[in-house]
């Protein structure tokens, strides 16, 4: 049968209703969300080496004999297995955590391939949690690039593998919505060729068109509503024009310090625009620590001077929570107009009703709180200003939210993630752009180290020494499950790992992305009132909490992440008065990977980060760095695919320039910039609105729409 995009993966043989939600837990439902499952890396298998040529660093595979007993020691919650292995060359020592069953395998006299990462001790070569097989088994890995796959407790890399073949022999692909002439301008692999790369390459060369194809699409329906956004924005009457009132005015004297030159610029900008006969719809970009809460405490301000009301939303219940305790304590200090009330999921349902009538009746001028904020149930009296940070991009969608509450309110976006003026010239087309590139001048500048994994224990002990003085830390991993991906460290197992090493009393807590809502704020709420002294994280806490106590980030795996994203990291910390400091700990230490590391320890300056970032990226890093933060794309990287971006953000201009008609020649210029291909004005214009119906209607791209 032919199968499409809402079919249930219950049509597909061998799933049943337990199964079904496994798969559900990782958001497959249809066969659709299964295609668009992409890997989230790949394994490439190698022919197993001798012990003496295997290199600190890097994962490799080894063929060796077991040499004596298991030996087997309880540290507190920890199992840990340590057997010695030989074959001609040398020896090795394995390491394995809370994996007793192996004590029954790994018998003396015993052979395996053993395949993990491997670390230098002192002369000795060590390989934790390495995965063991049969030699006929590891022979079959050989011949092919396997994917690999989120996954669930339960949800093996083999059933997915398994639903992947069989979908994409049933599924009912359709034409190419993308024109084949369109195709060979931009280099673009045909979309069901591309799908089946994806999952299954042969050749790396195919894996990487195909991901170019992913991509670009991700990209091009990106740009494209944006473009669309920004049209419906652009002439936005402004029914709210305030006027300049003596109220900030007042706040900027009252204030302890100066406003840097660059805030300066930026408050006049958002002044200016709110005085204007348009809408405003605009970005405040500025680094981490580089005081762009004040500039939207004073935007807000204004609002509520002239009569109006705001709102500030924040990407979780915690740093709502503390924006709210921050506005409060303005309002205390220096009796500002604002009259604020906060809004949020936890709130029992008389709370909130009680919020809903203040804030229909006008009694508070100023709501702070999650995206709840702007949701059905609450009726604002005249909603003339939303504040926004980098995780709700406020787009055409809410708009259309707010206009049917009768209002079209003045937009200011705030972000932290400094960008490359070439690539935020695309991705913030849509909104005018101020820039705050100057830090306040009593930052103490965070001290920071790029160390190897043998740097571990001093970094231990450094973390327990400033819980002593009574400072608290973060642990950023990159992976939450144990076994999704063996050569890196997952938040669960480390934790276990660290409450062995650090003494009893020191309190370790874990946080990270599958975590229920409620459970993520709960650890936040105690990390904020210092219940927790060591947080192992996952990149989630990247714009989570403001925790001034915070004066150590260790980062694990340092290598994975993109600079500007660890920089993102760093901004977690140095928010206080004592100093701070930040360890990078890399698995690799081959010298381009420590050279890009090294950027972090030479500069503090997030938008030269960035821009070295983009030097630095390129094919190489394809399926190994990802950035996370403002722009959640799936698949693409906006530092490794910058040329990709930019051709997209072509492609949309050139698609949208022929739909209006302001390109009648029907001739399309190639990518490069020399090849023309002539095609009859009526099937461009058929073939390109046939794409656009296709954004708009069964849109299967992977963009996450939060973004727009």
């Amino acid at each position: 049968m032919d199968m499409e995009d809402g079919t249930s993966i219950l049509e597909l043989k061998g799933i049943g209703e337990k199964s079904q939600k496994l798969f559900a837990k990782v958001n497959i439902r249809t066969v659709g969300d299964l295609l668009y499952h992409y890997p989230r890396d790949y394994e490439t298998f190698h022919e197993p080496v001798p012990i003496v040529q295997a290199k600190s660093g890097e994962i490799c595979a080894v063929r060796a004999t077991v040499c004596g007993t298991v030996n087997v020691k309880k540290v507190r919650s920890l199992t840990v297995l340590n057997v010695l292995v030989r074959d001609n060359s040398g020896g090795m020592q394995l390491t394995f955590f809370n994996m007793l069953f192996l004590k029954n395998v790994l018998k003396p006299g015993s052979s395996h391939i053993f395949r993990g990462r491997v670390q230098a001790r002192g002369t000795a070569l060590v390989m934790e949690q390495p995965r063991l097989y049969k030699s006929e088994e590891y022979a079959r890995y050989l011949a092919f690039i396997q994917p690999r796959y989120a996954l669930t407790k339960g949800l093996t890399n083999q059933a997915v593998q398994k639903a992947v073949k069989q979908a994409l022999t049933c599924y009912a692909f359709g034409p190419d919505p993308y024109p084949e002439f369109l195709r060979r301008q931009y280099d673009l692999m045909e979309r069901r060729e591309a799908i089946n790369n994806m999952h299954f390459p042969v050749h790396y060369e195919e894996l990487v068109k195909a991901r170019r194809r992913v991509v670009f699409e991700e990209f091009f329906s990106f740009l494209y509503l944006l473009r669309e956004n920004k049209e419906q924005c652009r002439l936005l009457e402004n029914e709210y024009r305030m006027l300049e009132t003596a109220d900030t005015g007042r706040l900027l004297e009252q204030l302890p310090y100066r406003l840097t030159g660059a805030q300066t610029k930026a408050w006049q900008e958002i002044s200016r625009d709110l005085s204007s006969p348009w809408c405003m719809n605009r970005l405040v970009q500025g680094d981490v620590g580089s005081g762009k809460t004040i500039i939207a405490v004073l935007a807000l301000l204004m609002c509520a001077a002239n009569g109006c009301q705001g709102a500030l939303m924040a990407p979780t219940e915690v740093l709502a929570t503390q924006h709210y305790e921050g506005i409060c304590e303005f309002v205390e200090q220096y009796g500002v107009s604002l009259k604020p009330i906060l809004l949020v999921g936890s709130m029992t349902a008389r709370e909130k009703r009680e919020a809903y009538g203040k804030i229909a009746a006008g009694e508070v001028n100023l709501v702070v709180g999650t995206h709840a904020v702007i949701q059905e149930k609450v009726r604002f009296k005249n909603l003339a200003l939303v504040v926004t940070d980098e995780q709700h991009r406020f787009g055409v969608r809410q708009r259309e939210v707010l206009a049917e509450k009768g209002s079209n309110p003045h937009v200011l976006v705030m972000s932290a993630t400094p960008i490359p003026r070439t690539l935020a010239i695309i991705l913030y087309g849509d909104l005018q752009v101020s820039v705050i590139d100057e830090l306040p001048a009593n930052r103490l500048p965070i001290k920071n180290c790029v160390v190897g994994t043998s740097y571990r224990p001093k970094a231990y002990q450094f973390i327990e020494k400033e819980v002593r003085a009574g400072r608290q830390a973060y642990v950023i991993c990159p992976m939450v499950e144990e076994g999704e991906m063996e050569d890196l460290e997952n938040v669960t197992e480390y934790a276990q790992k660290l409450r062995a090493v650090l003494p009893a009393d020191i309190q370790v807590a874990t946080l990270h992305g599958k975590m229920k809502p409620a459970d993520k704020n709960k650890v936040m709420e105690e990390y904020a009132a210092h219940n927790i002294d060591v947080l192992v994280s996952t990149t989630v806490i990247e714009v989570g909490i403001n925790v001034p106590n915070a004066t150590v980030m260790m980062v694990e795996n340092a290598e994975r992440f993109g600079l500007a994203q660890l920089h993102q990291l760093r901004g977690r910390v140095g928010r206080g008065e004592h100093q701070s400091y930040c360890i990078f700990i890399s698995a690799q230490d081959n010298k381009e990977t420590l050279e890009r590391l090294e950027i972090l320890n030479r500069s503090n300056d997030g938008f030269f980060i960035a821009s070295e970032d983009l030097k630095l990226r390129g094919p190489g890093d394809l399926f190994g760095i990802r950035q996370s933060g403002e722009f959640a794309f799936r698949m693409g990287d906006i530092y490794t695919d910058a040329d990709i971006l930019k051709q997209a953000s072509q492609a949309v201009d050139q698609i949208r320039g022929v739909l209006k008609g302001d390109n009648g020649t029907g001739n399309t210029q190639g990518s490069g910039g020399s090849d023309h291909i002539a095609q009859d004005d009526d099937v461009i214009v058929e073939e390109y609105s046939r794409l656009i119906k296709y954004l708009h209607g069964e849109n299967r791209l992977q963009v996450d729409f939060r973004t727009i």
